[in-house]
């Protein structure tokens, strides 16, 4: 991995750089799955926070659960959701956007005043391409979305995870492990808009 490898990774659209972590302990509740799924997927939030060495919490104390996981077969649904447009707003355009694109996820994030997140939407649509991932895969990939903020091309071509030959199990990518304990790295801003902060995440890589 070279340091352009990593500032791909957090360049946006239009080609400017940026990042965030959490800034706050993650409270997670999951919307639409049944207990067996919802441990997975706990599970998973728990072993990439362990990962970094951030913590989790049963509440924030101010939103209440600040990582929201909504399950569902058709985008419509979200309108149905009580409350939800005051968390999401313009909720009825954006599920316009995404019925039209066809899409089956999406992430949306609030910041708070020093640019670290504050909050993490993520909604999935399990059509039947989705059904088929394993929850163990689904569960943890989203972990690692919402972790940091990735820019749009960061796994456009390469999934985070990875397959293990022998067990089959699903793993995170060893250099994607890497990226998110430097990004974690009690000395980096929770936070950044410049470039330079690439190359700092570069220096902290452990590929080991």
């Amino acid at each position: 991995m070279t340091p352009q490898d990593v500032e791909s990774l957090f360049t946006r659209h239009d080609g400017s750089y940026g990042f965030a972590r959490w800034g706050r302990p993650i409270s997670p509740v999951v919307f639409g799955v049944e207990d067996a799924t919802l441990e997975i997927v706990k599970g998973a939030l728990e072993a990439v926070a362990t990962l970094v060495g951030h913590q989790m919490a049963e509440t924030d104390p101010e939103l209440g659960s600040n990582l929201m996981i909504f399950f569902f077969r058709e985008w419509e649904e979200l309108l149905e959701v009580p409350d939800l447009e005051r968390l999401i707003p313009d909720l009825t355009a954006l599920v316009g956007r995404l019925q039209k694109a066809d899409a089956t996820q999406y992430r949306g994030f609030r910041f708070d005043n020093d640019g670290s997140i504050q909050a993490a939407f993520v909604f999935l649509r399990m059509n039947e391409a989705m059904s088929q991932i394993p929850a163990e895969a689904l569960a943890l990939g989203e972990a690692v979305q919402t972790i940091v903020t990735w820019g749009p091309k960061a796994f456009a071509d390469t999934s985070p995870l990875a397959v293990v030959p022998d067990s089959g199990a699903t793993v995170l990518r060893p250099e994607i492990a890497a990226v998110i304990a430097a990004a974690y790295d009690r000395m980096m801003p929770v936070a950044a808009e410049d470039a330079s902060h690439a190359l700092r995440l570069f220096a902290r890589l452990r590929l080991d």
